[in-house]
């Protein structure tokens, strides 16, 4: 890994803080490219969040010290996360915030950034240097036609980074960690929040937008997506769909424009023939393998192995050779 060339501070934010998800790994690891990374948070974190974090080389955690009106998911509402933020990099004179590409995330980000007079860069799919020193982010654009590269030029760079930019890897020493508290003033009239709701995770498997693996199906499974789950089991992969599956009601989550947008490292399309709508959601992923009993289909046009056959018997048989080689280790 490259060792940064200025020494920068750069806060990564944890929210919630008892769990250290997968894409806080990542920017973790990212942020050590670029500087000594700390973390922030909006209340204490774990036992177990710490150890994640000292394994990480994270020695300090910036824990807000909130109103005490703010109670109950309240503390967590846009407003009050870019407070936070805000509050951490004049505390630490931070020149760098890293967080995770969620729509929370990108909105407390951005409210930061206005704050901070700050480039802020959302769904970054990289994060680097210039040989002049400057933050460099890098996105694809356009359903994934387009790689552009963005350059900040102010004194804070905020960004969001989506999952997948880089394989998390711990840190060559692990340090202690520690919690230093710091008070946060929140301004203006905040919403009441009465109720949430958060979709329920499946603990099995990772979450569709920060899978490194993703297996998809079609109108191809027939509303059958039981090979899908079966190869999607295998390979430890997250699993969605098309939009035309989830109006059949089929699944409950769609790939697409305008539903979850994904760029694992590894996208296999069963039985998907390649819309528009579902390409925009999806042309971002790294390698793209299709499976599709139509040797016109249109996915065959963007992806990197094509595989024309019954997803049923491909799904299923390729499952069964992943479980063998897996056993056999």
């Amino acid at each position: 890994m490259a060792e940064p060339t200025h020494n920068r501070t750069v806060l990564v934010l944890l929210d919630p803080a008892g769990e250290v998800r997968s894409s806080v790994l990542e920017l973790l690891t990212l942020g050590r490219t670029l500087g000594r990374v700390e973390a922030v948070t909006l209340e204490a974190p774990s036992v177990e969040a710490l150890a994640q974090l000292g394994a990480y080389g994270v020695e300090t955690v910036h824990q807000a010290e909130l109103p005490a009106d703010l109670r109950g998911d309240s503390r967590h509402l846009s407003a009050v996360v870019a407070a936070v933020l805000a509050a951490a990099v004049r505390l630490t004179d931070a020149d760098v915030v890293l967080a995770p590409a969620t729509f929370g995330a990108k909105e407390a980000v951005a409210l930061a950034g206005r704050e901070l007079g700050a480039g802020v860069i959302i769904d970054a799919a990289g994060v680097s240097e210039d040989d002049q020193g400057h933050i460099v982010g890098t996105k694809r654009v356009f359903a994934g036609s387009w790689d552009t590269a963005s350059r900040v030029t102010t004194d804070v760079a905020a960004l969001t980074v989506r999952a997948n930019a880089v394989v998390p890897q711990p840190a060559e020493t692990a340090v202690a960690t520690e919690v230093e508290g710091f008070v946060v003033n929140v301004a203006g009239n905040l919403p009441a929040v009465t109720s949430r709701t958060e979709t329920v995770r499946d603990t099995d498997r990772p979450t569709l937008e920060e899978a490194a693996i993703v297996v998809a199906g079609g109108r191809g499974t027939d509303g059958d997506f039981g090979p899908v789950h079966e190869f999607a089991d295998a390979v430890g992969a997250a699993v969605g769909a098309t939009r035309d599956a989830v109006f059949e009601g089929w699944y409950d989550r769609y790939i697409g424009q305008t539903g979850v947008t994904v760029a694992p490292r590894l996208y296999v399309g069963a039985g998907i023939s390649g819309a528009p709508h579902h390409r925009g959601g999806m042309q971002a992923s790294q390698v793209i393998v299709a499976v599709n009993n139509d040797p016109e289909a249109p996915i065959f046009e963007i992806c990197d192995f094509a595989v024309v056959g019954e997803l049923s018997d491909v799904l299923t048989q390729a499952a069964e050779v992943i479980r063998e080689h897996k056993a056999a280790r």
